[in-house]
């Protein structure tokens, strides 16, 4: 592998990690926008910069990087294509590109689609992990009033695999939250047998005595308040608690009283606001923890299904009310009903309240629902990729926390 020194511009010696690569100088110029690319045009100077040691006797350049991801960079410059192996880290790889000055849209189609789905998910990952960073600072109670007392009941609430007493915790609330759902629902079936709506009411009481004393012991115990205030998961305690309280005090400021006619109304919205103590058992479910995650980090993809949804409702609502609206006792009979139409059929709902009679109507809601299948297809991808990452951050922290 020695060269002559006669003429030491005409090939380089690259190496890398102990590995020797012999390139020519015409194959490196090639592509001058890359680090060995300027290395080929530079002089003795400014090639220093370009490589942490060199041997200008032998035209040696010294590279302190990876060796195996070199191949793939020395077969990017001999053939113009770069590859990314299935057992490589793509997070690794795109290190090593740029510092070889490689953009990654320089990645062949056919390795491409696999490269992003994998770095995606890494940076959901990385999401997901600064969130439970912050969840972790929130749990740090080092120093404050009664410290041991308020880690003891942190620990006992907050996590369920960190002893028998709060995995029995945890599952008395979920039982307590299905229990109030339940009841919500018996509620509403007027039961006329002697005593039940008693009952149902005392269940009712004990529910929200639990869920108030659980939110209040969390608030005691939390360093920073506004913090914990801002919390969704917080935020969703206190609505499932908030309508009983108000329901009562309305009941008791205007429960007798004709006055006020849509008190009656408040009140039965306030009572179906309950059903919102659904979404506690948010807290005690890793997989309804991830969806929320997942919702929060794929906002850009659900406003695009929304733009696409959207532009496909408004096209084909427009289109079937000019072909249906002269038809007699059609149910097309402004443009908001074929709104409402478009919207069933491009959801694959289709409720048959409002349908196309002619034969050209039905063609062109055939094909508004075919365009409603393949737009709802199109980012299901990107979402089960985000979802599963989260998934499995959640997982790991809680058999970190179960100590395996």
């Amino acid at each position: 592998n020695h060269l002559s020194h006669d003429d030491p511009l005409d090939f380089f010696i690259i190496n890398v990690g102990g590995s020797r690569y012999i390139l020519s100088q015409e194959l490196l110029a090639s592509h001058p926008e890359t680090r060995l690319g300027k290395l080929a045009l530079s002089n003795r100077d400014s090639a220093l910069d370009l490589c942490d040691d060199a041997d200008f006797l032998e035209n040696e350049f010294f590279f302190d990087r990876n060796s195996q991801t070199f191949q793939y960079i020395m077969n990017f410059y001999k053939t113009g294509h770069l590859h990314v192996r299935e057992e490589l880290c793509v997070i690794s790889f795109l290190q090593e590109i740029e510092y070889w000055g490689i953009d990654e849209l320089r990645i062949d189609s056919c390795c491409r689609d696999r490269y992003y789905r994998r770095k995606e998910m890494k940076e959901s990952l990385d999401i997901c992990k600064d969130a439970e960073v912050m969840d972790n600072e929130e749990e740090d109670l080092t120093g404050v009033l009664c410290q041991d007392l308020r880690q003891r009941l942190w620990d006992l609430m907050e996590k369920p695999d960190s002893s028998k007493a709060a995995k029995m915790f945890g599952t008395l609330s979920m039982f307590f939250v299905v229990v109030s759902i339940l009841n919500i629902a018996l509620i509403s079936l007027d039961f006329t047998i002697l005593g039940t709506p008693i009952i149902l009411d005392a269940l009712e009481y004990i529910c929200v005595i639990w869920f108030t004393g659980e939110l209040v012991l969390r608030f005691m115990c939390v360093r920073d308040k506004c913090r914990f205030s801002r919390s969704v998961e917080n935020i969703i305690d206190l609505l499932a608690i908030l309508p009983f309280y108000v329901t009562l005090a309305v009941e008791s400021l205007h429960g007798g009283s004709t006055e006020l006619e849509n008190v009656g109304r408040v009140v039965q919205v306030l009572r179906l606001m309950r059903s919102l103590r659904m979404l506690k058992l948010g807290r005690h479910s890793t997989g309804l923890k991830s969806l929320g995650m997942t919702i929060a980090q794929c906002y850009e993809e659900v406003g695009l299904l929304m733009l696409f949804l959207s532009v496909g409702i408004s096209i084909f609502a427009t289109v079937e009310y000019a072909i249906e609206h002269d038809m007699p006792e059609t149910t097309f009979t402004n443009v908001p009903s074929a709104w409402w139409w478009a919207t069933t059929s491009m959801t694959t709902v289709g409720y048959g309240d409002i349908r196309p009679d002619t034969a050209l109507g039905k063609v062109m809601a055939f094909i508004c629902i075919l365009s409603g299948i393949l737009i709802l297809a199109l980012p299901i991808a990107i979402i089960n990729d985000r979802f599963s990452a989260c998934y499995f951050t959640l997982k790991m922290k809680e058999a970190k926390e179960a100590g395996f």
